[in-house]
């Protein structure tokens, strides 16, 4: 079973799984295809949004764990 964690790179996330596209758009992440995204780690990236990142890499390994 795969899981992440917040210092991945959101180019190598969607690489796992584009299932996580889904998650990270219901976040309010609506940047995953823009050129930030291909070196910006999942912390960096809510840090950004003003979301908590603990709680995106646990919605993201729990829809993992469904695979």
């Amino acid at each position: 079973m795969a899981q992440v964690s917040k210092d991945m790179i959101i180019a190598d996330l969607i690489q796992i799984d584009t299932g996580i596209i889904p998650i990270l758009m219901n976040a309010g992440m609506h940047c995953i295809g823009c050129p930030s995204a291909q070196g910006e780690s999942l912390e960096d990236a809510c840090m950004v949004h003003g979301m908590d990142p603990d709680s995106v890499v646990e919605e993201i390994n729990a829809y993992l764990a469904t695979k």
